[in-house]
């Protein structure tokens, strides 16, 4: 990823670009991608990364649940 992005409307809307270096910055900007993301969003995620991080970013439980299924099946595919 690179570390300054112009993140697209439907995911951010309350600033025209995120810092990916910053710690704080990524973790918002996955749950953003994850919450409000499309298919096209969600592949530039790493998904290593947001199966370390699920557990904390808040998502609503619906989400968490299909997120965590999705992640579990990934590994069984392996």
């Amino acid at each position: 990823m690179k570390t300054r992005i112009h993140p697209p409307r439907h995911i951010v809307w309350s600033t025209d670009m995120v810092d990916l270096s910053d710690p704080f910055q990524r973790w918002w900007y996955i749950r953003q991608v994850l919450l409000y993301g499309r298919a096209e969003d969600i592949r530039t995620l790493n998904l290593d990364e947001v199966e370390a991080l699920l557990d904390d970013l808040g998502l609503p439980s619906h989400l968490h649940s299909l997120w965590k299924m999705f992640l579990e099946h990934r590994h069984a595919k392996r």
